[in-house]
């Protein structure tokens, strides 16, 4: 079974793929931390790898396609990444976004890096629009185009182990002969 979790900064995307891929036993593989390894093994802050992406589009696309690899190559997975549910495509059993308000997700980044809140929302706003331009550019992806994910949760109403229990009753209650059409993802990538 492959599972993506997918959403913006601080939208409670690691805690909730941690918690799903102990659910169902599964490897979990966070596209967040293959970026920060990346931008650590090159000496570089995640915001300052950020913004050298910005520059240097081999950057995203050698992340992206890692993490396409991932999705074609493995199984018993959780995939979890902002673009984690159109990279994994029709492999995907099931497609998760997570979202929260920029405040609240803001203030997560802010206690997690010992930030100010307005500080890490700003630079959150500031990474999103960044990469928001740049799926566009590379993959013709509309990151806010929520059609291809089965389920949507805002993880600022709910406690992480309410969200988890949303997503563990849909894939267990998950009947094949009512699927009335997973949405499809045609995109050719060029990495």
């Amino acid at each position: 079974m492959l599972l993506t979790v997918s959403g913006p900064p601080g939208s409670g995307k690691s805690t909730t793929a941690e918690l799903l891929a102990d659910a169902f036993d599964l490897d979990h593989v966070s596209g967040g931390d293959i970026f920060r390894e990346l931008a650590d093994e090159r000496g570089y802050t995640p915001l300052e790898f950020n913004k050298l992406a910005e520059e240097n589009d081999e950057i995203d696309r050698d992340l992206d396609r890692r993490l396409r690899e991932i999705a074609l190559e493995e199984d018993d997975l959780v995939l979890e990444s902002r673009l984690a549910g159109w990279l994994a495509g029709d492999q995907a059993d099931f497609r998760f976004w997570l979202d929260a308000p920029a405040r609240v997700r803001g203030e997560r980044i802010a206690e997690r890096e010992e930030k100010d809140p307005v500080r890490a929302t700003e630079e959150t706003k500031a990474r999103e629009a960044s990469e928001a331009q740049r799926y566009e550019e590379y993959y013709g992806i509309d990151i806010r185009d929520l059609t291809i994910y089965d389920l949507s949760v805002n993880t600022a109403r709910w406690e992480p182990d309410a969200v988890l229990d949303m997503l563990v009753t849909a894939v267990e209650e998950y009947d094949p002969d009512g699927d009335e059409g997973k949405a499809r993802i045609d995109l050719e990538y060029e990495f």
